[in-house]
């Protein structure tokens, strides 16, 4: 029997920049205790939890832990740094006091370019870019 996975991380798979950056993610040491869970397409699942939407899962990042806790955006990472061991010094930095709520504004700030980063980050890198990742309406 498979163990529960550390951590859920959902992620919008239509999107290049976020799949570069789950990429990333995946070849960390540590990853395999992480289950990764493609939000956009077809092939992705019908239910995420009572808390949590596709398209909530698609406009902002997400992770779950093992006891069904929710985060979302720069909380969000700085768990899934936590679980990742060559991650950890980017969450202990991003946990200072202060830190969280600078990270969560930046990450707000970030959340309208990101359509337009992914079409450029396409474009450079050869990649798909599907426009339906929107930021959350306010």
């Amino acid at each position: 029997m498979t163990p529960p996975a550390a951590l859920t991380v959902y992620y919008d798979g239509a999107c290049p920049l976020c799949s570069a950056e789950i990429r990333t993610y995946r070849r960390s040491r540590g990853a395999e205790r992480l289950a990764f869970v493609n939000v956009s397409g077809d092939d992705a699942p019908a239910t995420l939890g009572p808390d949590l939407s596709r398209e909530a899962a698609r406009a902002r990042f997400h992770v779950r832990d093992e006891q069904g806790r929710l985060a979302s955006g720069a909380s969000g990472f700085i768990r899934l740094w936590r679980e990742l061991p060559g991650w950890g010094w980017l969450a202990s930095l991003a946990s200072l006091p202060g830190m969280p709520i600078l990270a969560e504004t930046a990450y707000r700030g970030f959340l309208p370019l990101r359509p337009h980063l992914a079409k450029l980050f396409s474009r450079f890198s050869g990649t798909s870019c599907d426009t339906a990742s929107r930021p959350p309406k306010a």
